[in-house]
């Protein structure tokens, strides 16, 4: 009997821990005192995703530059809202809750203990370390992006199973993202979605995108020039549809229009080192697992993601 594919789930892991910063009370104490709502959530949040999914592999991507310079270097508007206005100069420190810096090595101590894997790339953010990841895994099986940035909807790919798991609504309302899914909401499908982005635009990354575009507009046009090449190739083109106005905004954004894919497209080819990411069925280390939960009050949650890992 032919053995199924296995499955792999990449996880968006600053985007866990934000959310569960912010969505469960910090209330939540170790017993030296310590708020550990972010550790608390993030290791809930992983126990339904393999009670849920099941995965047979599992990375936890994280940021080892939230920032990098190639991307700051194209857009320098990239992100610089985030940036800790007191950080030394020429040094970009993102701007964390200061109760949630502290529980970020926990959650990472925490993973290694279960044997959970890790992974970053030098220079790149957890998006270029689940696309590489993705990428990497070339058809093996079904590939599970879990994350809440629609950026990374470029990955969506039905032909190759890969899809989006979109925790916006949090993680036990997620929504699953396919082609299917895209092409309904958007009429668009992965492998369009970074020019997609790149016209409409996202403030909360400091992209402008061009003025007077938006989400429907730049749906349009992407659907019916292929691309941002034939978009840009058609505000040119005396004899292409575009409205006047289109055609002025486009010439006038060139200079974004250049520089702006280089931030939105994920980078598929990042420096990952190879790691073990098998998910295995008992804690790596039990005695450090044991020694964490004890220290910082979340029994609970430990036993119950060391259960799920044993019963998928």
């Amino acid at each position: 009997m032919a053995k199924n594919p296995e499955r792999l789930m990449v996880l968006d892991t600053p985007t866990l821990y934000f959310r569960a910063f912010f969505g469960v009370p910090d209330t939540i104490r170790s017993p030296d005192g310590m708020v550990v709502n972010a550790v608390r959530g993030t290791l809930e949040s992983v126990s339904y995703l393999i009670a849920t999914y099941k995965p047979d592999r599992l990375v936890a991507c994280f940021d080892a530059d939230w920032r990098p310079a190639f991307r700051v270097e194209a857009i320098p508007s990239y992100k610089a809202h985030r940036v800790l206005e007191e950080a030394p100069a020429a040094v970009d420190v993102e701007e964390v809750p200061d109760l949630l810096s502290p529980q970020v090595p926990v959650i990472e101590a925490a993973l290694d203990a279960l044997g959970i894997a890790r992974a970053e790339a030098p220079g790149f953010e957890a998006d270029d370390v689940l696309a590489t990841l993705a990428e990497r895994w070339n058809g093996r099986g079904p590939v599970d992006v879990v994350t809440m940035d629609r950026d990374l909807y470029q990955l969506v790919d039905d032909t190759r199973e890969i899809r989006v798991l979109n925790i916006g609504k949090g993680v036990t309302k997620l929504e699953p993202v396919t082609d299917s899914v895209l092409r309904e909401k958007y009429g668009i499908s992965g492998d369009e979605y970074a020019d997609f982005a790149t016209l409409r635009g996202d403030p909360s990354d400091g992209l402008p995108g061009v003025p007077g575009i938006g989400e429907k507009t730049a749906a349009t046009l992407i659907s019916q020039y292929r691309d941002l090449a034939g978009v840009r190739a058609a505000a040119t083109d005396p004899t292409s549809t575009l409205k006047p106005a289109q055609r002025k905004r486009i010439a006038e954004a060139a200079a974004y229009l250049d520089a702006a894919p280089t931030v939105v497209r994920v980078v598929r080819d990042a420096p990952v080192v190879e790691h073990d990411d098998v998910l295995p069925r008992e804690p790596k280390d039990p005695v450090m697992a044991t020694m964490l939960a004890e220290k910082f009050g979340v029994k609970t949650a430990m036993a119950r993601l060391t259960r799920m890992m044993a019963e998928r």
